[in-house]
């Protein structure tokens, strides 16, 4: 008698173990409105692509998602704000490689843990980063921006998204490639430093192209270089940094879309799911091509590992060139 006593005991157990893992993973997600954290402001490249996954889950799910800009101290501002939010899949996170890969690297402490304190969901796309400048400036080509600014020593200024940022990394590599002495600006994100280029406070920029392309195309900058491996799809017409003699000036931008960690895998899942079918979609595709950018819409696990590499090569390239901050 005890011993059927204590197995109905341990069934009815295992029942409310279930009962409660089952009521931890919503099954009628979602049911109210879902917020995307983008650590940078309006109008810039992640700020796009939010918006476009956003639109997408809303038109799917019919629940609307809400895109919060979350600008300033090169991203920390909104990953810290994401890392703290609750892990119920109505908090989502647009990241870029800075936040991400970078500035563990960069700054002795932060708010924020990228493996500890994130799940990753999939990256949306990966996008070619440029050299522009602004066109008032008497450079067509890399080589006579190079001579012009051995003429004109610690002139030439470049904006970037923040210290510690890629495109600050950016500016760094390329100064060290041509021994070129530049003096760095930063800006809290990307609009703000585009703002800047367009109106000529400061005169040159590494920018993904997603943020700049519509700016090259009206005249009003000038896209010197593309810095990928290969020619941009769409500007075919310029050479990359490789082509103008500079190899070693190679950058790819990247976005990926996140959550707080400890979400339910089944949420992580349905959200990857969605995503990748807007990724992958015929009309995005062409919209990401124009903008510079290709879709990726890998799955948590890929996504997971992607971030580890990137975080191993960008901490070296950080280290070697010398730009640990202390900030």
């Amino acid at each position: 008698m005890k011993r059927i006593l204590f197995t109905a005991w341990l069934s009815a157990a295992a029942l409310l173990i279930a009962a409660g893992a089952i009521a931890q993973t919503p099954p009628d997600y979602p049911i109210r409105p879902i917020r995307i954290i983008v650590p940078q402001a309006a109008g810039s490249g992640p700020d796009i692509m939010a918006r476009s996954i956003g639109q997408r889950l809303t038109e799917a799910w019919g629940q609307q998602v809400i895109v919060d800009n979350r600008p300033g101290a090169n991203g920390i501002i909104g990953m810290e704000a994401a890392a703290k939010s609750k892990p119920d899949g109505y908090t989502l996170l647009l990241a870029v490689p800075s936040a991400l890969t970078m500035n563990p690297y960069v700054y002795k402490q932060l708010p924020y843990d990228t493996f500890r304190d994130f799940a990753p969901i999939s990256q949306a796309a990966t996008n070619t980063f440029g050299l522009v400048v602004n066109p008032a400036l008497p450079a067509k080509s890399v080589r006579e921006l190079v001579v012009l600014g051995k003429a004109r020593p610690g002139e030439l200024n470049y904006g970037s998204f923040g210290i510690g940022n890629q495109t600050h990394l950016a500016g760094e590599l390329f100064a060290a490639a041509t021994t070129l002495k530049l003096t760095h600006v930063p800006y809290k994100g990307q609009t703000p430093a585009v703002t800047d280029l367009i109106s000529g406070q400061v005169t040159l920029m590494f920018n993904p192209l997603p943020g700049t392309a519509q700016h090259v195309v009206s005249g009003k900058l000038r896209l010197l270089a593309t810095c990928g491996e290969k020619r941009d799809s769409v500007f075919t017409e310029v050479p990359t940094m490789r082509e103008a003699g500079y190899p070693t000036v190679i950058i790819t931008g990247w976005s990926g879309l996140l959550a707080p960690a400890g979400v339910p895998r089944e949420v992580l899942n349905r959200l990857q799911s969605e995503v990748a079918r807007h990724l992958l979609s015929p009309t995005m595709k062409t919209t990401l091509a124009q903008q510079g950018a290709e879709p990726v819409a890998s799955t948590p696990d890929e996504f997971t590992a992607f971030i580890k590499s990137e975080a191993q090569k960008w901490s070296k390239v950080i280290k070697q060139a010398g730009l640990e901050f202390t900030q």
